[in-house]
């Protein structure tokens, strides 16, 4: 059947004349008149767009998970229930003189006087719609997480925050709450056609091998947190599309003593709570990934996939030691992800294969794994330079691996092989980190852009290498906690003279 069929504020809906191209936050303005949610950036800057979609978190559990509607295209929603702020208030005891019920969200906004003009608090509420039903919501800088996505010209985020605190974890027994066990996505199994377009969401390989055989020109997309600006900024209209979103073997999150295999459609979101306890190095990098409605939707294949050099997933991972495994349909193979990245924006990646996982091996407990983003903003920011950093040392505090990877630096992420070979068989010292600092030019020359020039990123991609022995030399298996969230972005104060 084609049609795209979806649960919006608690009606199934069906489309089947729609461009796939066609966005979220287009389809509710234009097609059902919902112009509570609001086109600022259509970039998924700003939050003005946000609204709530029903997903399974890791354990398989629907939760509502606040998305950049200007980034979702019509098709990813498929099967999934959608809240927009129009569902949040609503008229007592079905008498329409009566007057609307405000949300908790919407109240507390209401009462801490977070709004003014009005045009960012749609998108504000429905963040907030998702933090009032976050039962993870332990730690003071998760709300800032939580609201980083958001931008507010007029008010000043103070009355916001406050708001949000008032409601953030409270988990009311609503009608949202009680809604979500049935609101649980079904299959996203989709062959839909609209004109000259196409969006297909397979369900197996074997599908997915078919339809390439059919459209072998056909893109991959999942998030399309990249993607769609190709569409909402440069106006392009991809002839077919094949979202790996529907694959549950691209989802899977396994930890075993030897390691961890991360699916390629795993979401950020996912990721960071995966690796919180596990792989701290990786979780202090995902934390400044971007905002909550960005990492609902992003992932990880994408994020690699795209070969960016100031990707951040790219850096820490090398530094791990990790492992891409490519799929296609001769089967598996497995190549050093630090040597996936062949040229600028180019992959290993062969016609008809995609990045199915990445494993990551254990790290040891003695060893020290440390990941570095600088950014001219804490939130919300492309990095500068970025960089995972990973050491082990024997009992005589003699360096013996050596794995320092760097993005932003070369066309490529790239490991410094002479930094590492200054470092390896010399004392863990500050003396053997200064030597390998300065051995980074001839690692790299870097190119200077708007973010920042060559020397700039000489100068601190040395200085986050001497940070990193300032951080982990008390003691091994130094892989610091966040402090209020703050220790991942590094924002050299007083720079070292290389």
């Amino acid at each position: 059947m084609n049609a795209l069929r979806f649960n919006l504020n608690g009606t199934w809906v069906e489309e089947t004349s729609l461009p796939p191209t066609t966005t979220l936050l287009r389809y509710l303005r234009d097609s059902r008149h919902l112009t509570g949610t609001k086109e600022g950036c259509a970039e998924g800057d700003c939050g003005a767009c946000t609204v709530a979609v029903v997903e399974n978190d890791v354990n398989g559990q629907p939760v509502y998970r606040a998305v950049n509607a200007c980034l979702v295209l019509l098709p990813m929603v498929q099967g999934k229930h959608v809240v927009t702020v129009e569902a949040l208030s609503r008229t007592g005891q079905g008498d329409p003189r009566s007057k609307p019920a405000l949300h908790p969200a919407q109240d507390a906004m209401a009462k801490a006087l977070g709004s003014q003009c009005g045009y960012c608090t749609p998108g504000i509420v429905m963040t907030m719609f998702e933090a009032t039903y976050r039962s993870d919501l332990t730690a003071p800088w998760q709300l800032d997480d939580q609201l980083c996505g958001n931008l507010c010209r007029c008010t000043g985020y103070r009355p916001i925050r406050d708001a949000a605190t008032q409601v953030a974890g409270t988990c009311p027994a609503d009608s949202f709450s009680k809604a979500l066990p049935g609101s649980k996505p079904t299959s996203m199994a989709l062959s839909y056609a609209a004109g000259p377009q196409r969006f297909i969401t397979p369900s197996t390989f074997d599908e997915l091998w078919a339809v390439l055989d059919m459209h072998p020109e056909a893109r991959f997309v999942v998030g399309g947190t990249d993607l769609s600006l190709e569409i909402t900024k440069r106006f392009e209209l991809p002839e077919t599309l094949i979202s790996l979103e529907g694959l549950p073997a691209l989802k899977v999150l396994d930890a075993q003593t030897s390691g961890f295999r991360i699916g390629s459609g795993v979401t950020i979101s996912e990721l960071e709570t995966f690796a919180a306890s596990r792989l701290p190095s990786l979780h202090r990098m995902v934390r400044y990934f971007g905002a909550r409605q960005i990492k609902h939707r992003g992932t990880v294949g994408g994020n690699l996939c795209t070969a960016s050099p100031i990707g951040d997933l790219a850096p820490v991972l090398i530094s791990l030691g990790a492992t891409a495994v490519l799929h296609s349909r001769a089967g598996e193979r497995r190549v050093k992800l630090e040597d996936f990245f062949v040229s600028y924006r180019k992959t290993q990646l062969a016609p008809k294969e995609l990045l199915s996982a990445i494993e990551v091996p254990a790290v040891k407990p003695d060893a020290r794994a440390v990941s570095y983003k600088v950014s001219k903003r804490r939130e919300l920011d492309i990095s500068t330079v970025s960089a995972g950093f990973y050491v082990e040392t024997s009992d005589a505090n003699v360096v013996t691996v050596a794995r320092l990877a760097f993005g932003g630096m070369a066309a490529t992420p790239k490991r410094a092989a002479s930094a590492e070979a200054a470092l390896v068989g010399q004392p863990w010292s500050e003396a053997s980190i200064d030597v390998a600092a300065r051995a980074l030019k001839n690692d790299f020359t870097p190119l200077a852009d708007h973010r920042g020039s060559a020397a700039y990123r000489s100068l601190v991609a040395a200085n986050v290498l001497r940070g990193f022995f300032d951080e982990t030399r008390a003691d091994s298996n130094r892989q610091p906690a966040l402090r209020d969230g703050h220790a991942a972005t590094v924002q050299p104060g007083v720079p070292h003279v290389a």
